[in-house]
C-alpha cells in the first residue's frame, strides 16, 4: 500500500510518482539535453504551484519557454535567476558572479520565498550544478550551497527539489566522486541514459513506489 500523501506532486510525464513534499532529486546523465529534458518535465509547475530555477547557462527567457514546451503554460508560473543573458524583470533575476555562492544562494533562497507569496506548493531546481561545480576551487562550497539554501527550503517550505549535473562536464574534479557526496544529502537519485533516438532510461533509487528502471520517451 502506498504511503505518499494527497499533497505529494505529480510528475505526470514519467511512470512513477506523485512525490512527497520535501522530495530532493539528484538528476545525472551524460547526455546534456537528455537531461534538461527530463529535468524541465519534473519542474513544469501544475496549475496550483509555481517553480523556481537557477539557471547557470541558459537566460530566464528560454527557462520558461522551454517548461511551457515540456508543460502548456508553466512557464508563466515559473522564477528564474539566470547567469546569461541580461534581461531582468517577470520574476527573471540575474546572477553577477556564479562563483559569489554566497550571494548565488541569498538570491536563490529570496526568490523562492518571493514564488511562495504566490504560491505556497512550489519546485526548485538547479540547471546546471556541474557548471557551478566548475567555477569553485573547493567543491564543498558547493555541498554548503545546497544544504543551506536548496535543501534547507525543502525543508522549510511545501516543495520539492531537482538539482540536475551534467556528469561529462569538465569540471576540473572527480565527477564520480561529487556525484557520491551528494547522494547522501538528496532524497532520491535519478541516473538519465539515453537508450534511443527518442527514448530514455531512468535508473531510480529512493523513490517509494517506483521500479529501479523506467523508460520514458522523450
Amino acid at each position: 500500500m502506498s504511503l505518499v500523501g494527497e499533497d505529494a506532486f505529480a510528475l505526470e510525464s514519467f511512470p512513477f510518482g506523485p512525490v512527497e513534499n520535501g522530495t530532493s532529486i539528484l538528476l545525472t546523465a551524460e547526455d546534456e539535453a537528455v537531461l534538461q529534458t527530463i529535468f524541465y518535465r519534473m519542474l513544469a509547475p501544475a496549475e496550483d504551484e509555481r517553480s523556481v530555477v537557477l539557471a547557470t547557462e541558459r537566460s530566464g527567457r528560454s527557462i520558461r519557454q522551454a517548461l511551457n514546451r515540456a508543460q502548456s503554460g508553466s512557464g508563466t508560473r515559473s522564477s528564474v535567476l539566470a547567469c546569461e543573458g541580461s534581461s531582468a524583470g517577470d520574476d527573471i533575476r540575474t546572477v553577477d558572479d556564479l562563483a559569489d555562492l554566497t550571494r548565488l544562494g541569498m538570491d536563490f533562497s529570496s526568490l523562492i520565498a518571493e514564488s511562495q507569496q504566490q504560491s505556497a506548493r512550489f519546485r526548485s531546481g538547479i540547471l546546471l550544478c556541474s557548471t557551478i561545480c566548475g567555477e569553485v576551487e573547493d567543491t564543498r562550497s558547493v555541498y554548503r550551497l545546497l544544504n543551506s539554501n536548496f535543501l534547507s527550503e525543502l525543508r522549510r517550505g511545501d516543495g520539492i527539489g531537482v538539482c540536475a549535473l551534467d556528469v561529462s562536464a569538465d569540471i576540473g574534479a572527480d565527477t564520480n566522486s561529487i556525484v557520491a557526496g551528494m547522494k547522501t544529502s538528496f532524497t532520491a537519485h535519478v541516473d538519465v541514459e539515453k537508450t534511443g533516438a527518442n527514448e530514455a532510461t531512468l535508473t531510480l533509487s529512493g523513490l517509494p513506489d517506483a521500479d529501479e528502471t523506467v523508460t520514458v520517451s522523450l
